[in-house]
C-alpha cells in the first residue's frame, strides 16, 4: 500500500539531510538514521490515499511532518537533559546543547520551506497550528515538572498538545491534499488525533511495563525528569497509601535514591493503574476507529482501521 511511498519519502529525508548546513546535517542523519517507526507519514499517505487522491505533494508533506517530529525530539531531548534517545546517545548528549537547538530550529525552518511549494495557505495554516500547539503543550508540561498535583484532566491536555495536535494535523492534511472538505476532512482529523492519544496513553504505559532496551531509555526516566504521567495520577487516586509519598520523595531528589524504581513500578501495577490506563487506551483507539465511515471495502480504509490496533499492541 504505502510501502512504496514511505520508501520515496526516506529518499526525500535523506536529500534533505545532504543538503542541510554541514553541522546541522550531520544531526539530521544522525537522528533520521535512529530507527524510528514513520507513523507520522505513513498516516498523512494513509489519509491522502484513503480520500482518493495520490498526490506527489503528499510525499514531500510526509517528510516535512517527520522532519518536524525531528525538530521537537531535539528540543525536548535538549529541556530534559536526556542522555539517550531510541536506545542511542541523544543528540544533545553528542553535540551539546547549542548545535542541537539550532538543529532543531533549522529543520522546523526547513519543514516550512518544503511546504511553501504546495503554494497552498491552506497546508501552512495546518503545520503552524499543530506547530505552535506542540510548543504549548511543551510549555504546559514545563509548568507541570516536579509538580504532584498533576490530574486527569492535566495529562490528557497536555497528551493532545504534545502528541495527538501533530496525528491529528498528519491526517488532515492527507484529507485537505486529496481534496476532502468539512465533515470528512473533521472525521479523518479527529481519527488522528484519538489515535495519537491512545498512541500516548501506551507511551506512558510502556514506561512502567517496558524494558530499559524496549524503551530506547531508561526505566521511568519520566518521573526522574519530574513528569507524573497517567498510570502514577490514577495510582495516587486509587487511595495506594504509600503512593504519593514515594512519588513525592522521587519528585525532590530527582532521581531514585531513597526509592527504588521497582517501587514505584510495584504500586503502579497493585493499584489498577495500569488497566485503568490501558481501557483509556482502548477507548481511544475505538473511537478513532468510528470515524472512518463508509469506503471499508477499500484497502485504505481497511489500514486506518487497523492502525490504532498497532499502535495499542507496540512494545517500544
Amino acid at each position: 500500500m504505502v510501502r512504496d511511498d514511505l520508501v520515496l519519502v526516506e529518499q526525500e529525508l535523506s536529500r534533505q539531510s545532504a543538503s542541510a548546513y554541514q553541522p546541522v546535517g550531520e544531526i539530521t542523519s544522525y537522528l533520521l538514521g535512529g530507527g524510528g517507526k514513520r507513523l507520522r507519514p505513513a498516516l498523512l499517505l494513509l489519509a491522502n490515499a484513503y480520500a482518493g487522491e495520490n498526490r506527489p505533494g503528499a510525499i514531500r508533506l510526509a517528510a516535512v511532518v517527520e522532519l518536524l517530529h525531528s525538530a521537537t525530539l531535539i528540543h525536548d531531548d535538549v529541556i530534559d537533559s536526556a542522555d539517550t534517545r531510541r536506545g542511542r546517545p541523544s543528540a544533545n548528549s553528542r553535540w551539546g546543547n547549542h548545535r542541537s537547538v539550532l538543529a532543531g530550529d533549522w529543520l522546523y525552518m526547513q519543514s516550512f520551506q518544503m511546504a511553501l511549494e504546495e503554494r497552498n495557505f491552506r497546508i501552512l495554516d495546518i503545520l503552524i497550528d499543530l506547530t505552535q500547539k506542540m510548543v504549548e503543550g511543551e510549555l504546559i508540561q514545563l509548568a507541570k515538572i516536579g509538580r504532584i498535583d498533576v490530574t486527569e484532566e492535566d495529562a490528557l491536555k497536555l497528551a493532545t498538545y504534545k502528541t495527538a495536535c501533530l496525528f491529528s494535523g498528519c491526517a488532515r492534511l492527507g484529507a485537505v491534499l486529496g481534496g476532502l472538505s468539512g465533515e470528512e476532512e473533521e472525521a479523518l482529523a479527529d481519527y488522528g488525533r484519538y489515535s495519537g492519544l491512545a498512541f500516548q496513553m501506551v507511551d506512558d504505559l510502556l514506561d512502567f511495563t517496558a524494558s530499559a532496551e524496549q524503551l530506547g531509555k531508561p526505566v521511568l526516566s519520566d518521573l526522574k525528569e519530574g513528569k507524573v504521567t497517567l498510570p502514577l495520577i490514577y495510582a495516587m487516586e486509587n487511595g495506594h497509601r504509600d503512593a504519593r509519598e514515594l512519588v513525592a520523595r522521587v519528585l525532590q531528589e530527582k532521581d531514585f535514591i531513597s526509592v527504588k524504581a521497582e517501587t514505584i513500578v510495584s504500586l503502579v501495577h497493585e493499584s489498577g493503574a495500569l488497566e485503568r490506563a490501558r481501557k483509556l487506551a482502548l477507548d481511544y483507539a475505538r473511537r478513532a476507529k468510528e470515524c472512518i465511515q463508509g469506503g471499508e471495502d477499500s484497502e485504505y480504509a481497511r489500514a486506518l482501521l487497523t492502525l490504532p490496533d498497532f499502535i495499542l499492541e507496540r512494545e517500544n
